[in-house]
């Protein structure tokens, strides 16, 4: 089955009962909370076990005349549920993005680059979109990271949506390559917590800073 625009409605209208108890409990708070309080009152503050930043590539900045990344910059760190929705609930959506931008979410201190000590022996997992189709898959990706619900979390540096002229594309980066059962743990899970049915691949930074778009794919799930 392609990456079609039914396996992605259904996910919108029909949200499964186990991922939704599991994703939410790992925030903490409802997927649909405002996290709205009486005025006067303190909010509670229910930490994260990391702290994440949100980074973004705006187009307008990109020039092949420059490196990689250097336009990247980061926006800002949160460390709690409360931070995350705050956040998340004033930023626009993938599908609203400017074609060619980057959005990243990445563990505090480590830059979403292959440069980066951490995420130097790494790689990533892809998956593809229709147009305007990833805004939920973007948002599951999100709290599944935040709310440490993969097994090898330990690995996992974060995830970048990158925004195309005819698609969309999530990727999520670790940082053990050469740790197949973590890898393949990971991808599967990954899968199963948005619902996605394509195969998915899994490509080495070390084979992707020198074979580009000719790398080919180590792993698939």
């Amino acid at each position: 089955m392609s990456t079609s625009t039914g396996v992605f409605d259904q996910t919108e209208k029909k949200m499964n009962n186990w991922k939704r108890e599991r994703l939410s409990a790992a925030t903490r708070i409802p997927l649909s909370s405002s996290s709205s309080s009486r005025p006067g009152t303190a909010i509670a503050q229910h930490p994260l076990e990391h702290s994440w930043t949100f980074w973004f590539d705006t187009p307008s900045a990109k020039s092949k005349q420059v490196a990689w990344g250097s336009s990247m910059r980061p926006i800002y760190t949160f460390s709690t549920v409360e931070e995350f929705w705050s956040l998340y609930n004033n930023i626009h959506r993938p599908s609203k993005l400017a074609q060619g931008a980057d959005f990243y979410c990445f563990k505090n201190k480590i830059e979403p680059k292959w440069e980066d000590p951490v995420c130097a022996n790494g790689g990533k997992w892809t998956m593809t979109f229709t147009k305007a189709k990833s805004d939920t898959c973007w948002l599951y990706t999100l709290l599944a990271m935040i709310g440490e619900q993969f097994d090898h979390g330990d690995d996992i540096c974060g995830a970048v949506v990158n925004v195309r002229a005819r698609q969309e594309k999530i990727a999520l980066w670790t940082k053990n390559a050469a740790n197949e059962s973590a890898q393949l743990s990971i991808g599967k899970q990954w899968k199963e917590f948005i619902d996605y049915n394509d195969t998915i691949g899994f490509i080495f930074h070390e084979d992707a800073k020198t074979l580009d778009r000719s790398a080919k794919n180590k792993y698939t799930v």
